[in-house]
């Protein structure tokens, strides 16, 4: 029910001015506190830190660049082959009446490996043997009495003298054929396989086993063929067997081709690397680095400090500015690399310091905070 009351219809309607007039005045205010704060704000000149604003600060780490030696190499694969490896084959026929040596017994040279049954040739020998002294001393007596008596007839002596020259050359042979019934070996290493057993005949040809020499061991590559001005006997070579977990080994190389191989255009090196305990296999992969050339004094750096970019590369080294630590940004010409080395011939000076960790999250003139170099 509505009221009737002039008195009271007067007060409210004063009292919705009045809330109108404050309104306005709060909008106002508002307003007027925009525009004041806006052109401060989008200059820019206040101090960050004393507005009380975000820095950011990366932590990094550093090294000195210094100079120093690099070995310029060639990466190759390699593969290891025995120094000597061959099949024992038999000279004589017969058969195989004892073996000395089984699977994987190291041997020196000139050890028994297997015997040939040699019953028939021992008497062969001993019956040529007989024949020789026979016909020696016959030669001997014809030629006392045609020599100095005078007796006898010159046919007579020469025949004596060929017999004699004959029947001891045929001995000669048939003691050596007797010796060839013991299959030796012909140089130190290693019995690796044996393809006879005791009781089998064999043939002349017939492959009895075979022995390797691994120590030294020889490894083998093939080098592109635009390197053949850098790599001659004697270059600096590297090797790094995988399977024998990193090992790595140094020797020079001992021999390089003359020619070029036409499939490939590849030519081959050689080196020989000490093996005593036989830990190298023949066949065996290995990474092989051969030094190219050798440069002197020259300012290497870790590859990983590299940020590519895209006309090149550049590196950050620890600046100052404005009393503060920072990333400067240094786009570099670099040369020729190694492993995780690589040569930087112009960008940066000797003594200054690399970022070398937190370089892929800094920009130019970022604030750094060194942790660590």
């Amino acid at each position: 029910m509505m009221s009737s009351n002039p008195h009271m219809t007067g007060l409210q309607g004063r009292g919705i001015l009045m809330n109108r007039y404050a309104r306005g005045l709060l909008a106002a205010g508002l307003v007027g506190g925009i525009v004041a704060c806006g052109p401060a704000q989008a200059d820019g000149t206040e101090d960050a830190e004393a507005t009380g604003a975000f820095v950011r600060v990366i932590n990094v780490e550093v090294a000195p660049i210094s100079t120093g030696i690099f070995l310029e190499e060639i990466r190759l694969t390699s593969v290891a082959l025995a120094n000597r490896d061959v099949m024992l084959e038999a000279e004589e026929s017969g058969a195989i009446v004892a073996l000395y040596v089984d699977r994987g017994d190291a041997v020196s040279a000139g050890d028994w490996i297997a015997k040939i049954d040699d019953r028939i040739l021992k008497a062969q020998v001993d019956q040529s043997r007989a024949a020789a002294e026979l016909a020696q001393q016959t030669w001997e007596r014809r030629k006392r009495l045609w020599e100095e008596d005078q007796v006898g007839s010159e046919i007579a002596y020469l025949e004596a003298k060929f017999a004699a020259e004959q029947t001891a050359a045929a001995l000669v042979g048939l003691e050596q054929r007797l010796d060839n019934t013991v299959i030796k070996a012909p140089f130190s290493g290693v019995f690796d396989e044996r393809y006879v057993d005791i009781g089998a005949n064999v043939s002349p040809g017939e492959a009895i086993g075979r022995i390797v020499d691994l120590d030294p061991i020889k490894i083998v590559a093939g080098v592109p063929e635009r390197y053949a001005a850098d790599v001659r006997v004697g270059t600096t070579a590297e090797l790094l067997f995988e399977a024998l977990g990193g090992k790595r080994y140094e020797a020079p190389v001992r021999y390089v081709s003359a020619t070029v191989d036409p499939q490939n255009r590849t030519f081959g090196i050689e080196l020989e690397v000490e093996n005593r305990d036989r830990a190298i296999k023949p066949q065996m992969v290995a990474n092989l680095s051969v030094v190219r050339q050798r440069l002197d004094d020259v300012i290497v750096v870790p590859q990983d400090a590299l940020v590519r970019v895209e006309d090149g590369y550049v590196v950050f080294v620890l600046g100052e500015r404005d009393g503060y630590q920072v990333a400067e940004a240094r786009e570099v010409e670099v040369g020729p690399s190694r492993r995780n080395l690589v040569v930087v011939r112009a960008g940066v000076s000797e003594g200054e310091r690399l970022i070398v960790v937190g370089h892929r999250s800094v920009a130019d003139g970022d604030r750094v905070n060194v942790v660590g170099g």
